[in-house]
């Protein structure tokens, strides 16, 4: 059988790949009255007394909605609300299984910005958190901005931020196994998307100095013609380029020490990669098929390899990322997902590789390492609470262990 075929028969036989199951059992009438009618009664005035306390007394403390309208699914475009359910929910098994969040698909039927905004902003009390996922760009931006805005628990663009995650935590690990630093280092991000800007900013935060972006034309640079940029394009390009250097990745990449993919496949050759300095880092993150494939890129001598794909080392897929993030951000009810929470989500994937278990096939944890949720949702945990924007205070320890019981990675 084809991977189509039993894919179809898998999703067909099951109906799906989410059902709900009762946290509590009704075994007679007094559980009933606990439940229901009369007892239901109790935590509902208390809720109208204070509406936080429905994160505590309800299911919304531990439930995510994963939303789209189906305009930019995976590599398979705009397919429509419908045809993006089977990814949601397959998101949504993701967050259960290695973070025990409960998270519930959600596929908008509008193309609308406003309207797609104005739905997601009415169902804030039912949710502990926001993933947005599989929004076209540049549409992708004005969304969560205006609902960051708007709402009082995160909203968190999966496609820009976990990626950008990942994606750091990912460079971070190559530069400690090649002893240069990130201040130091010249970094071209292929790719001026979602992702891609993302992924800029937060390199940026983490204290890069000497980054480029590209775009389908060529390199990015302060100045250039403003119908071929965007507003979150136009706001890194003071921060980027220094040199405004102009030419296509050929050129730009002459000399890099780090290269990263979000782009098309097959964008690095092999006279592109080989201009690189010496100990150079590439990551192909072009899903599913990458600007370059991993042996290709070995076989030509890059130092640090990696893509999104599950098939060969060093996969950097924000599958490391969403789970052990909403795990720390909801169990201390935080109002928002910040900077510095992002930051410190990557710096708790880094660092669970110690300097001796570090090596070139080896740069950032496996998906199903069972140490990274615990890690990045006490990280998320201990940065909300420093910031602020956590209503609920508890020790990230205790977060740490938590979800260390609660994980279901086999």
């Amino acid at each position: 059988m084809s991977l189509r075929d039993e894919a179809l028969h898998y999703h067909r036989k099951h109906t799906g790949k989410l059902g709900m199951v009762a946290k509590v059992e009704l075994k007679d009438g007094y559980d009933l009255s606990l439940a229901y009618t009369p007892g239901v009664a109790e935590p509902c005035m208390e809720i109208h007394r204070d509406k936080d306390l429905s994160f505590k007394y309800t299911c919304r403390g531990n439930m995510v909605a994963v939303i789209t309208d189906g305009t930019r699914v995976l590599g398979l475009g705009d397919i429509g609300p419908e045809a993006a359910i089977p990814v949601m929910e397959g998101k949504a098994v993701l967050y259960k299984t290695f973070g025990d969040v409960d998270a519930i698909p959600i596929s908008l039927d509008t193309k609308d910005a406003g309207e797609f905004i104005k739905a997601v902003r009415m169902l804030q009390p039912n949710f502990a958190g926001i993933n947005l996922e599989d929004i076209s760009s540049p549409k992708c931006y004005d969304i969560e901005d205006a609902l960051k805005a708007q709402m009082d628990i995160p909203v968190f663009h999966d496609d820009q931020h976990g990626t950008a995650i990942i994606a750091v935590a990912a460079t971070i690990g190559g530069l400690r196994l090649v002893k240069k630093r990130i201040a130091e280092v010249k970094i071209v991000v292929n790719g001026a998307g979602a992702a891609g800007t993302a992924i800029v900013q937060l390199l940026l935060y983490a204290g890069a100095k000497h980054v480029t972006m590209m775009n389908s034309k060529g390199a990015m640079y302060e100045g250039m013609e403003m119908s071929r940029i965007n507003r979150v394009q136009a706001a890194l390009l003071s921060r980027t380029n220094l040199e405004k250097k102009q030419g296509g990745l050929a050129e730009i990449a002459e000399r890099a020490d780090v290269l990263i993919g979000v782009s098309q496949p097959g964008a690095f050759t092999t006279e592109i990669v080989k201009s690189m300095n010496a100990d150079s880092i590439v990551f192909s993150l072009c899903n599913p098929d990458p600007e370059i494939n991993y042996n290709d890129a070995k076989a030509i001598g890059v130092r640090v390899a990696g893509t999104g794909r599950s098939d060969s080392p060093n996969q950097v897929n924000n599958v490391s990322v969403f789970p052990g993030l909403f795990r720390g951000a909801i169990d201390v009810a935080a109002r928002q997902i910040n900077e510095e929470m992002k930051l410190a989500a990557v710096y708790a994937i880094s660092g669970i590789i110690t300097n001796e278990e570090l090596r070139e096939d080896y740069v950032v944890p496996n998906v199903f390492d069972k140490r990274v949720a615990p890690a990045v949702a006490a990280a998320v945990a201990r940065a909300a609470i420093k910031t602020g924007v956590a209503r609920t205070i508890i020790d990230p320890e205790e977060v740490k262990i938590n979800s260390i019981s609660r994980i279901n990675i086999a």
